[in-house]
């Protein structure tokens, strides 16, 4: 392991110059990433680096999420390693490699960011992980009724918002009678499905607090 470790700081270390391929491999250019043996052993390489160059698979054909650190990690390795003639790639590997700062870093507005990724690309990664979903089994006032909820399908797995109640009249959550008549009416006890109006509706006195209602009885209507 030492051994290794101190080829890698020599070769590391060695400063960049042109890329001329000189392998006698007829090409080196039109074909996948290899590894130059005379230059380096595979053992410097990242195992990212070696299934690419195991299987003889140019860089963009990687499988890593675009813009992730993985994906930025693997052409910033590929870079110092092709400017030291230790590996070569393809012919559009070359490209990026010489021509764009891929898998780089900068500093933008006092953040550090990566070079050479379209802005675009990274406002959209940025989006998707801002992107939740909204509150599951909280009901808010408002909506095309009186209330709705947002809840998650067991079936689909997708997030659905329910409306319920009635936006003409006033809930009498506090009037035992009129809880006791709602909860006949509807049945209220065999209301399971939390994708139904009435699974909510019967339940209203239960979010009295987040729905601005005053009430502190909690079970059926």
């Amino acid at each position: 392991m030492k051994r290794i470790t101190k080829l890698i700081k020599e070769v590391l270390s060695t400063p960049p110059k042109e890329k001329e391929c000189d392998c006698g491999c007829g090409g080196c250019s039109d074909k996948g990433t290899t590894l130059n043996e005379s230059v380096a052993p595979k053992q410097i390489l990242s195992e990212n680096l070696q299934y690419h160059v195991h299987n003889k698979l140019p860089l963009t054909e990687n499988t890593f999420r675009y813009g992730s650190r993985s994906f930025l990690n693997l052409w910033q390795e590929a870079r110092y390693l092709y400017l030291r003639e230790i590996i070569n790639v393809s012919e559009t590997d070359q490209e990026i490699l010489t021509e764009t700062n891929l898998g780089e870093y900068g500093i933008f507005e006092g953040k550090k960011v990566p070079l050479d990724l379209p802005m675009e690309e990274l406002l959209n990664e940025a989006k998707k992980k801002k992107k939740k979903d909204p509150p599951i089994g909280k009901p808010k006032r408002g909506g095309s009724k009186a209330y709705y909820v947002y809840v998650r399908d067991p079936k689909t797995k997708k997030v659905k918002k329910v409306s319920f109640g009635s936006g003409g009249l006033k809930a009498k959550i506090n009037n035992p009678k009129a809880r006791q008549a709602f909860a006949a009416r509807h049945k209220c006890a065999q209301k399971k499905d939390k994708t139904k109006a009435g699974y909510w509706s019967c339940r209203l006195p239960r979010y009295a607090k987040l729905l601005g209602l005053k009430s502190s009885f909690s079970g059926f209507w």
